[in-house]
Protein backbone atom coordinates (compact mmCIF):
# COMPACT_ATOMS: atom_id res chain seq x y z
CA UNK A 1 0.00 0.00 0.00
CA UNK A 2 1.30 3.49 -1.00
CA UNK A 3 2.49 5.50 2.08
CA UNK A 4 0.52 9.04 2.22
CA UNK A 5 1.77 11.44 4.85
CA UNK A 6 0.04 12.95 7.06
CA UNK A 7 2.69 16.20 7.54
CA UNK A 8 3.64 16.64 11.12
CA UNK A 9 6.55 16.29 13.51
CA UNK A 10 6.97 13.75 15.59
CA UNK A 11 7.63 15.41 19.17
CA UNK A 12 8.63 12.55 21.98
CA UNK A 13 6.30 10.21 20.86
CA UNK A 14 3.46 12.20 19.79
CA UNK A 15 2.46 13.45 16.65
CA UNK A 16 2.18 16.84 16.38
CA UNK A 17 0.59 19.37 13.48
CA UNK A 18 1.66 23.27 13.14
CA UNK A 19 -0.96 26.17 11.75
CA UNK A 20 2.19 27.34 8.98
CA UNK A 21 2.67 24.74 6.34
CA UNK A 22 4.63 23.54 3.26
CA UNK A 23 4.58 22.06 0.11
CA UNK A 24 7.09 19.04 -0.95
CA UNK A 25 8.17 19.80 -4.56
CA UNK A 26 8.51 16.07 -5.75
CA UNK A 27 10.78 15.66 -8.66
CA UNK A 28 7.38 13.28 -10.07
CA UNK A 29 4.08 12.02 -8.01
CA UNK A 30 2.12 14.05 -5.64
CA UNK A 31 2.65 16.93 -3.88
CA UNK A 32 1.70 16.92 0.41
CA UNK A 33 1.62 19.43 2.79
CA UNK A 34 3.80 18.91 6.03
CA UNK A 35 4.01 21.10 8.99
CA UNK A 36 6.92 23.74 9.53
CA UNK A 37 8.40 24.01 12.75
CA UNK A 38 8.83 26.26 15.11
CA UNK A 39 11.40 27.09 17.72
CA UNK A 40 8.85 25.97 20.56
CA UNK A 41 8.46 22.47 19.00
CA UNK A 42 12.61 22.97 19.02
CA UNK A 43 12.18 23.43 23.25
CA UNK A 44 10.17 20.65 23.37
CA UNK A 45 11.76 18.23 21.98
CA UNK A 46 14.80 18.90 23.33
CA UNK A 47 13.65 18.82 26.98
CA UNK A 48 12.41 15.94 26.51
CA UNK A 49 15.86 14.09 24.97
CA UNK A 50 17.27 15.79 28.00
CA UNK A 51 14.62 13.94 30.51
CA UNK A 52 15.36 10.47 27.99
CA UNK A 53 19.35 10.76 28.70
CA UNK A 54 18.40 9.85 32.29
CA UNK A 55 17.42 6.64 31.42
CA UNK A 56 18.80 5.43 27.79
CA UNK A 57 22.64 7.09 28.57
CA UNK A 58 22.91 4.55 31.46
CA UNK A 59 20.75 1.50 29.86
CA UNK A 60 23.04 -1.01 28.82
CA UNK A 61 25.01 -1.62 25.31
CA UNK A 62 23.15 -4.86 24.93
CA UNK A 63 19.95 -2.74 25.21
CA UNK A 64 21.04 0.00 22.64
CA UNK A 65 21.98 -2.52 20.41
CA UNK A 66 18.56 -4.22 20.45
CA UNK A 67 17.14 -0.51 19.58
CA UNK A 68 19.41 -0.26 17.02
CA UNK A 69 18.64 -3.72 15.16
CA UNK A 70 14.80 -2.73 15.58
CA UNK A 71 15.09 0.32 14.09
CA UNK A 72 16.83 -1.28 11.08
CA UNK A 73 13.84 -4.39 10.69
CA UNK A 74 11.26 -1.32 10.81
CA UNK A 75 13.23 0.48 8.23
CA UNK A 76 13.26 -2.27 6.16
CA UNK A 77 9.79 -3.63 6.54
CA UNK A 78 8.71 -0.62 5.21
CA UNK A 79 11.23 -0.48 2.18
CA UNK A 80 8.59 -0.55 -0.59
CA UNK A 81 6.68 2.66 0.44
CA UNK A 82 9.90 3.78 1.47
CA UNK A 83 11.64 3.68 -2.19
CA UNK A 84 8.26 4.92 -3.78
CA UNK A 85 7.92 8.35 -1.79
CA UNK A 86 11.91 8.50 -1.76
CA UNK A 87 12.28 8.59 -5.45
CA UNK A 88 9.16 10.72 -6.10
CA UNK A 89 10.44 13.52 -3.76
CA UNK A 90 14.42 12.98 -5.01
CA UNK A 91 14.05 11.93 -8.42
CA UNK A 92 16.62 9.41 -7.33
CA UNK A 93 16.12 5.99 -9.26
CA UNK A 94 14.83 2.87 -7.25
CA UNK A 95 17.87 0.91 -7.51
CA UNK A 96 20.04 4.06 -5.71
CA UNK A 97 17.31 4.09 -2.61
CA UNK A 98 17.07 0.87 -2.28
CA UNK A 99 21.23 0.56 -2.27
CA UNK A 100 21.18 3.36 0.16
CA UNK A 101 18.37 2.14 2.17
CA UNK A 102 20.52 -0.89 2.64
CA UNK A 103 23.85 0.96 3.77
CA UNK A 104 21.25 2.74 6.09
CA UNK A 105 20.49 -0.63 7.97
CA UNK A 106 23.81 -2.13 7.55
CA UNK A 107 25.08 1.05 9.34
CA UNK A 108 22.28 0.61 12.30
CA UNK A 109 23.49 -3.27 12.77
CA UNK A 110 27.14 -2.25 12.46
CA UNK A 111 27.08 0.26 15.26
CA UNK A 112 24.86 -2.71 17.05
CA UNK A 113 27.70 -4.88 16.61
CA UNK A 114 30.48 -2.60 17.42
CA UNK A 115 29.33 -1.44 20.54
CA UNK A 116 28.35 -4.97 22.06
CA UNK A 117 32.14 -5.62 21.74
CA UNK A 118 32.88 -2.28 23.75
CA UNK A 119 36.18 -1.71 22.18
CA UNK A 120 35.12 1.68 21.75
CA UNK A 121 35.27 2.68 25.55
CA UNK A 122 38.79 2.60 25.13
CA UNK A 123 38.83 1.29 28.76
CA UNK A 124 42.31 2.15 30.74
CA UNK A 125 43.26 1.04 34.06
CA UNK A 126 46.14 2.00 36.22
CA UNK A 127 46.30 0.22 39.52
CA UNK A 128 47.02 1.59 43.01
CA UNK A 129 50.84 1.48 44.11
CA UNK A 130 50.17 2.42 48.21
CA UNK A 131 53.54 1.66 48.82
CA UNK A 132 54.87 3.91 46.18
CA UNK A 133 57.44 6.66 46.92
CA UNK A 134 57.87 9.70 47.84
CA UNK A 135 53.62 9.53 47.98
CA UNK A 136 51.49 6.12 46.55
CA UNK A 137 48.99 6.43 43.85
CA UNK A 138 45.33 5.42 43.86
CA UNK A 139 43.33 3.51 41.09
CA UNK A 140 42.28 4.98 38.41
CA UNK A 141 39.62 3.96 35.63
CA UNK A 142 38.87 6.07 32.03
CA UNK A 143 35.96 5.09 30.25
CA UNK A 144 33.93 6.93 27.24
CA UNK A 145 30.61 8.16 28.37
CA UNK A 146 27.85 9.75 25.99
CA UNK A 147 27.99 13.58 26.30
CA UNK A 148 24.11 14.12 26.04
CA UNK A 149 21.14 15.05 23.45
CA UNK A 150 22.57 15.65 20.01
CA UNK A 151 21.42 17.96 17.07
CA UNK A 152 21.20 16.06 13.93
CA UNK A 153 20.58 17.98 10.17
CA UNK A 154 19.28 15.81 7.44
CA UNK A 155 21.19 16.09 4.30
CA UNK A 156 19.61 17.23 0.99
CA UNK A 157 21.61 14.42 -0.78
CA UNK A 158 21.43 11.59 1.00
CA UNK A 159 17.43 10.77 1.76
CA UNK A 160 18.58 7.97 4.31
CA UNK A 161 22.08 7.25 4.83
CA UNK A 162 22.44 10.60 5.65
CA UNK A 163 19.45 12.19 7.32
CA UNK A 164 16.69 10.62 10.17
CA UNK A 165 17.98 7.92 10.63
CA UNK A 166 21.52 8.15 9.01
CA UNK A 167 25.21 7.50 9.99
CA UNK A 168 24.88 10.89 12.43
CA UNK A 169 21.65 9.20 14.03
CA UNK A 170 23.08 5.66 14.43
CA UNK A 171 26.20 6.78 15.81
CA UNK A 172 24.55 9.01 18.60
CA UNK A 173 22.09 6.62 19.83
CA UNK A 174 24.89 4.11 19.37
CA UNK A 175 27.13 6.10 22.04
CA UNK A 176 23.91 6.38 24.57
CA UNK A 177 22.43 9.84 23.57
CA UNK A 178 19.02 11.03 22.74
CA UNK A 179 18.50 12.43 19.27
CA UNK A 180 16.64 15.45 17.62
CA UNK A 181 16.54 15.59 14.03
CA UNK A 182 15.64 18.82 11.70
CA UNK A 183 14.59 17.17 8.63
CA UNK A 184 15.40 18.13 5.47
CA UNK A 185 12.44 20.07 3.61
CA UNK A 186 13.81 18.56 0.21
CA UNK A 187 12.39 14.72 1.00
CA UNK A 188 10.12 15.54 4.10
CA UNK A 189 7.96 12.52 3.37
CA UNK A 190 10.93 10.51 3.37
CA UNK A 191 11.74 11.75 6.74
CA UNK A 192 8.42 11.14 8.22
CA UNK A 193 8.30 7.52 7.57
CA UNK A 194 11.65 6.72 8.62
CA UNK A 195 10.94 8.29 11.82
CA UNK A 196 7.46 5.98 12.10
CA UNK A 197 10.33 3.50 11.97
CA UNK A 198 12.34 4.83 14.57
CA UNK A 199 9.06 5.61 16.59
CA UNK A 200 7.84 1.91 16.30
CA UNK A 201 11.14 0.92 17.57
CA UNK A 202 10.98 2.76 20.50
CA UNK A 203 7.67 1.21 21.13
CA UNK A 204 9.13 -2.29 20.92
CA UNK A 205 11.91 -1.63 23.04
CA UNK A 206 9.97 0.33 25.94
CA UNK A 207 12.52 3.06 25.46
CA UNK A 208 11.77 6.57 27.05
CA UNK A 209 10.20 8.62 23.96
CA UNK A 210 12.09 11.21 24.30
CA UNK A 211 14.95 9.35 22.95
CA UNK A 212 13.73 10.54 19.09
CA UNK A 213 12.11 13.65 17.80
CA UNK A 214 11.63 14.47 14.22
CA UNK A 215 11.23 18.59 13.18
CA UNK A 216 10.02 19.41 9.76
CA UNK A 217 10.39 22.04 7.97
CA UNK A 218 11.08 25.86 9.20
CA UNK A 219 13.32 28.88 8.35
CA UNK A 220 16.66 29.78 9.75
CA UNK A 221 14.75 30.41 13.39
CA UNK A 222 14.31 27.15 13.56
CA UNK A 223 18.50 25.39 12.77
CA UNK A 224 19.27 28.13 15.20
CA UNK A 225 16.97 27.33 17.66
CA UNK A 226 18.31 23.83 17.80
CA UNK A 227 22.21 24.35 17.85
CA UNK A 228 21.59 27.27 20.31
CA UNK A 229 19.26 25.06 22.81
CA UNK A 230 21.76 25.10 25.53
CA UNK A 231 20.08 20.80 26.12
CA UNK A 232 22.21 19.91 22.88
CA UNK A 233 25.40 18.98 23.59
CA UNK A 234 26.76 18.31 19.66
CA UNK A 235 26.00 18.52 16.50
CA UNK A 236 25.96 16.59 13.18
CA UNK A 237 25.48 18.50 9.87
CA UNK A 238 26.16 17.63 5.91
CA UNK A 239 25.70 20.47 3.96
CA UNK A 240 26.83 23.16 2.27
CA UNK A 241 30.01 25.53 3.20
CA UNK A 242 27.38 28.53 3.61
CA UNK A 243 25.18 27.05 5.45
CA UNK A 244 27.57 24.77 7.65
CA UNK A 245 29.71 27.63 8.65
CA UNK A 246 26.72 29.67 9.56
CA UNK A 247 25.89 27.29 11.92
CA UNK A 248 29.34 26.44 13.39
CA UNK A 249 29.99 30.10 13.83
CA UNK A 250 26.38 29.88 16.22
CA UNK A 251 27.82 26.58 17.97
CA UNK A 252 31.00 28.40 18.78
CA UNK A 253 29.29 31.13 20.16
CA UNK A 254 26.92 29.94 22.74
CA UNK A 255 27.49 30.68 26.37
CA UNK A 256 28.58 26.86 26.47
CA UNK A 257 30.17 26.19 23.42
CA UNK A 258 29.54 22.57 21.61
CA UNK A 259 31.02 21.13 18.77
CA UNK A 260 30.02 20.97 15.71
CA UNK A 261 30.59 18.23 13.38
CA UNK A 262 29.80 19.22 9.89
CA UNK A 263 30.98 18.06 6.65
CA UNK A 264 30.75 20.91 4.13
CA UNK A 265 32.27 20.16 0.64
CA UNK A 266 34.86 19.29 -1.33
CA UNK A 267 36.20 18.83 -5.42
CA UNK A 268 38.21 15.81 -4.68
CA UNK A 269 41.19 16.11 -6.87
CA UNK A 270 42.23 13.32 -8.56
CA UNK A 271 46.16 13.35 -9.52
CA UNK A 272 47.26 11.45 -13.00
CA UNK A 273 50.55 10.68 -12.59
CA UNK A 274 52.89 10.72 -16.08
CA UNK A 275 53.46 6.86 -16.32
CA UNK A 276 49.64 6.23 -15.68
CA UNK A 277 48.48 8.76 -17.89
CA UNK A 278 50.33 7.48 -20.67
CA UNK A 279 49.30 4.05 -19.98
CA UNK A 280 45.65 4.35 -20.03
CA UNK A 281 44.51 8.17 -20.79
CA UNK A 282 41.71 6.97 -22.57
CA UNK A 283 40.08 4.88 -19.84
CA UNK A 284 41.08 7.24 -16.93
CA UNK A 285 39.36 9.72 -18.92
CA UNK A 286 36.09 7.57 -19.56
CA UNK A 287 36.24 6.37 -16.15
CA UNK A 288 36.88 9.66 -14.94
CA UNK A 289 33.71 11.22 -16.38
CA UNK A 290 31.53 8.34 -15.21
CA UNK A 291 32.48 8.81 -11.75
CA UNK A 292 31.75 12.97 -12.51
CA UNK A 293 28.73 12.30 -13.42
CA UNK A 294 27.26 9.65 -11.04
CA UNK A 295 23.92 10.48 -9.20
CA UNK A 296 24.18 13.89 -11.46
CA UNK A 297 27.10 14.49 -9.46
CA UNK A 298 25.58 15.02 -6.07
CA UNK A 299 27.75 13.16 -4.01
CA UNK A 300 29.89 14.61 -1.47
CA UNK A 301 32.89 12.71 -2.88
CA UNK A 302 32.49 13.70 -6.27
CA UNK A 303 35.77 14.23 -8.24
CA UNK A 304 35.50 17.37 -9.57
CA UNK A 305 39.59 18.23 -10.63
CA UNK A 306 41.50 15.93 -12.13
CA UNK A 307 45.06 17.46 -12.43
CA UNK A 308 47.80 15.98 -15.20
CA UNK A 309 50.82 16.62 -16.63
CA UNK A 310 50.38 18.94 -19.92
CA UNK A 311 51.05 17.04 -23.23
CA UNK A 312 49.95 14.48 -25.62
CA UNK A 313 48.45 11.99 -22.55
CA UNK A 314 46.68 14.83 -21.28
CA UNK A 315 44.95 15.77 -24.36
CA UNK A 316 43.88 12.24 -24.83
CA UNK A 317 42.48 12.07 -21.25
CA UNK A 318 40.60 15.67 -21.54
CA UNK A 319 39.45 13.99 -25.26
CA UNK A 320 37.99 10.61 -23.65
CA UNK A 321 36.53 12.68 -20.80
CA UNK A 322 34.68 15.26 -23.11
CA UNK A 323 33.57 12.10 -25.82
CA UNK A 324 31.99 10.20 -22.83
CA UNK A 325 30.17 13.20 -21.54
CA UNK A 326 28.56 14.22 -24.49
CA UNK A 327 26.92 10.52 -24.15
CA UNK A 328 25.48 11.37 -21.11
CA UNK A 329 22.07 12.72 -21.17
CA UNK A 330 20.69 15.14 -18.81
CA UNK A 331 19.71 13.91 -14.58
CA UNK A 332 17.30 15.26 -12.55
CA UNK A 333 18.84 16.83 -9.54
CA UNK A 334 17.85 16.63 -5.83
CA UNK A 335 15.93 19.79 -5.98
CA UNK A 336 14.92 22.74 -7.91
CA UNK A 337 17.17 24.99 -5.61
CA UNK A 338 20.25 22.62 -6.46
CA UNK A 339 19.42 22.23 -10.17
CA UNK A 340 19.75 26.28 -10.36
CA UNK A 341 22.90 26.92 -8.20
CA UNK A 342 24.82 24.18 -10.20
CA UNK A 343 23.55 26.07 -13.25
CA UNK A 344 24.81 29.40 -11.64
CA UNK A 345 28.49 27.71 -10.90
CA UNK A 346 28.69 26.21 -14.50
CA UNK A 347 27.99 29.81 -16.04
CA UNK A 348 30.80 31.59 -13.54
CA UNK A 349 32.87 28.91 -15.02
CA UNK A 350 32.00 30.06 -18.73
CA UNK A 351 32.40 33.73 -18.09
CA UNK A 352 35.83 32.95 -15.74
CA UNK A 353 38.88 33.74 -18.42
CA UNK A 354 41.11 31.38 -16.46
CA UNK A 355 38.94 28.08 -17.77
CA UNK A 356 38.37 27.28 -21.15
CA UNK A 357 34.85 25.43 -21.53
CA UNK A 358 35.59 21.65 -23.24
CA UNK A 359 32.21 20.73 -23.09
CA UNK A 360 29.06 22.40 -22.12
CA UNK A 361 25.59 21.24 -22.45
CA UNK A 362 22.24 23.11 -22.00
CA UNK A 363 19.86 22.23 -19.07
CA UNK A 364 16.37 22.87 -18.70
CA UNK A 365 14.77 23.09 -15.23
CA UNK A 366 15.63 20.72 -12.50
CA UNK A 367 18.00 18.30 -14.76
CA UNK A 368 21.38 19.31 -14.92
CA UNK A 369 23.68 18.07 -18.17
CA UNK A 370 27.40 17.68 -17.19
CA UNK A 371 30.12 20.19 -18.42
CA UNK A 372 33.82 19.84 -18.66
CA UNK A 373 36.29 22.98 -18.63
CA UNK A 374 39.84 22.76 -18.66
CA UNK A 375 42.63 25.24 -16.97
CA UNK A 376 46.70 25.65 -15.94
CA UNK A 377 48.32 25.62 -12.66
CA UNK A 378 49.24 28.43 -12.37
CA UNK A 379 45.54 30.04 -13.30
CA UNK A 380 44.11 27.71 -10.96
CA UNK A 381 46.41 29.04 -8.53
CA UNK A 382 45.66 32.78 -9.07
CA UNK A 383 42.01 32.14 -9.39
CA UNK A 384 40.42 30.69 -5.95
CA UNK A 385 36.87 30.48 -7.28
CA UNK A 386 37.83 27.89 -9.36
CA UNK A 387 38.87 25.42 -6.08
CA UNK A 388 34.90 26.37 -4.98
CA UNK A 389 32.54 23.14 -5.45
CA UNK A 390 29.88 23.05 -7.83
CA UNK A 391 27.65 20.62 -6.76
CA UNK A 392 26.92 18.43 -9.99
CA UNK A 393 28.23 17.14 -12.65
CA UNK A 394 30.94 19.94 -13.47
CA UNK A 395 34.71 18.82 -14.09
CA UNK A 396 37.80 20.81 -14.40
CA UNK A 397 41.53 18.99 -15.66
CA UNK A 398 44.32 21.45 -14.82
CA UNK A 399 47.12 20.96 -16.74
CA UNK A 400 50.35 21.13 -14.82
CA UNK A 401 54.02 21.81 -16.88
CA UNK A 402 55.79 19.41 -14.67
CA UNK A 403 55.85 17.31 -10.96
CA UNK A 404 56.84 20.21 -9.37
CA UNK A 405 54.25 22.28 -10.71
CA UNK A 406 51.37 19.48 -9.82
CA UNK A 407 53.40 19.50 -5.67
CA UNK A 408 52.62 23.43 -6.30
CA UNK A 409 49.17 22.79 -6.79
CA UNK A 410 48.50 20.15 -4.07
CA UNK A 411 50.28 22.60 -1.68
CA UNK A 412 48.03 25.16 -2.20
CA UNK A 413 44.45 23.43 -2.19
CA UNK A 414 42.03 23.63 0.93
CA UNK A 415 41.10 20.33 2.84
CA UNK A 416 39.46 17.63 1.17
CA UNK A 417 37.43 15.06 1.95
CA UNK A 418 39.62 12.49 -0.44
CA UNK A 419 42.54 13.02 -3.07
CA UNK A 420 43.22 9.74 -5.47
CA UNK A 421 46.43 9.05 -7.08
CA UNK A 422 45.97 7.35 -10.55
CA UNK A 423 49.56 5.89 -10.99
CA UNK A 424 51.99 2.81 -12.32
CA UNK A 425 54.94 1.14 -11.19
CA UNK A 426 57.35 3.95 -12.23
CA UNK A 427 55.22 6.48 -10.71
CA UNK A 428 56.49 5.83 -7.32
CA UNK A 429 59.07 8.65 -6.85
CA UNK A 430 56.42 11.27 -8.31
CA UNK A 431 53.94 9.63 -5.84
CA UNK A 432 56.46 10.09 -3.03
CA UNK A 433 57.00 13.57 -3.50
CA UNK A 434 52.81 14.15 -3.03
CA UNK A 435 52.28 12.37 -0.42
CA UNK A 436 53.57 14.67 2.47
CA UNK A 437 51.21 16.97 0.99
CA UNK A 438 48.17 15.31 0.15
CA UNK A 439 48.09 13.56 3.40
CA UNK A 440 47.55 16.76 5.15
CA UNK A 441 44.78 17.61 3.26
CA UNK A 442 42.36 15.15 2.70
CA UNK A 443 40.85 12.37 5.22
CA UNK A 444 41.23 9.67 2.53
CA UNK A 445 43.48 8.96 -0.05
CA UNK A 446 43.04 6.53 -2.79
CA UNK A 447 45.02 4.97 -5.56
CA UNK A 448 43.95 3.33 -8.72
CA UNK A 449 40.36 3.98 -7.98
CA UNK A 450 37.31 6.88 -7.94
CA UNK A 451 36.31 8.08 -4.83
CA UNK A 452 32.06 8.21 -5.25
CA UNK A 453 30.98 5.51 -3.08
CA UNK A 454 31.93 5.00 0.95
CA UNK A 455 32.33 2.09 2.68
CA UNK A 456 30.68 1.65 6.04
CA UNK A 457 33.55 0.01 7.80
CA UNK A 458 35.57 0.33 10.81
CA UNK A 459 38.57 1.91 8.60
CA UNK A 460 37.19 4.44 6.81
CA UNK A 461 37.42 8.47 7.56
CA UNK A 462 34.78 10.50 5.63
CA UNK A 463 36.00 13.91 7.19
CA UNK A 464 39.29 16.30 6.36
CA UNK A 465 40.87 19.26 6.98
CA UNK A 466 38.27 22.74 6.69
CA UNK A 467 36.44 23.10 4.64
CA UNK A 468 36.21 19.68 3.97
CA UNK A 469 34.82 19.44 7.27
CA UNK A 470 34.75 21.61 10.78
CA UNK A 471 36.78 18.92 12.90
CA UNK A 472 39.56 17.15 11.46
CA UNK A 473 39.73 14.74 13.94
CA UNK A 474 36.44 13.18 12.66
CA UNK A 475 34.38 11.21 10.45
CA UNK A 476 30.93 10.80 10.02
CA UNK A 477 31.28 7.42 8.53
CA UNK A 478 32.40 4.26 10.19
CA UNK A 479 32.44 3.29 13.63
CA UNK A 480 35.13 5.61 14.65
CA UNK A 481 32.21 8.32 13.92
CA UNK A 482 30.81 7.50 17.33
CA UNK A 483 33.98 8.91 19.07
CA UNK A 484 31.93 12.21 18.21
CA UNK A 485 29.29 11.96 21.07
CA UNK A 486 31.71 10.49 23.67
CA UNK A 487 33.77 12.02 26.20
CA UNK A 488 36.60 10.51 28.29
CA UNK A 489 36.26 10.34 32.41
CA UNK A 490 38.78 9.28 34.97
CA UNK A 491 37.65 7.51 38.11
CA UNK A 492 40.16 7.82 40.59
CA UNK A 493 39.97 5.57 43.50
CA UNK A 494 36.04 4.94 42.87
CA UNK A 495 34.55 1.74 44.29
CA UNK A 496 33.02 -0.34 41.13
CA UNK A 497 29.55 0.30 42.72
CA UNK A 498 29.67 3.77 41.97
CA UNK A 499 31.35 3.60 38.53
CA UNK A 500 29.23 3.01 35.46
CA UNK A 501 28.83 -0.55 34.19
CA UNK A 502 31.22 -0.23 31.20
CA UNK A 503 34.04 1.21 33.19
CA UNK A 504 34.57 -2.74 34.28
CA UNK A 505 37.63 -3.49 33.29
Amino acid sequence: MAFTPHGKHLIAGDWIATVDTFSSSPAHGPVHEFSIGTPALVARACEAAEAAFWEYGYSSRQARAAFLNAIADEIDARGVQITEIGTQESGLPAARLEGERGRTVGQLRLFADHIEKGDYLDRRYDAAQPERQPAPRQAITMVQRPIGPVAVFGASNFPLAFSVAGGDTAAALAAGCPVVVKGHSAHPGTGEIVAEAIHAAIERCGLHQGVFSLIQGGDRAVGQAVVQHPLIKAVGFTGSLAGGRALFDLCAARPEPIPFFGELGSVNPMFVLPAAIAARAENLGKGWAQSLTMGAGQFCTNPGIAVVIDGDGADRFVQSAAEALQGIAAQTMLTDGIAQAFCAGRDHFKADNAARAVHVADSEGRNAAPALFETTVQEFLANPSLHEEVFGPLGLVVRAASQAEMVSLAKGLAGQLTITLQLEDDDFDAAQALMPVIERKAGRILANGFPTGVEVVDSMVHGGPYPASTNFGATSVGTLSIRRFLRPVAYQNLSAALMPQDAAV
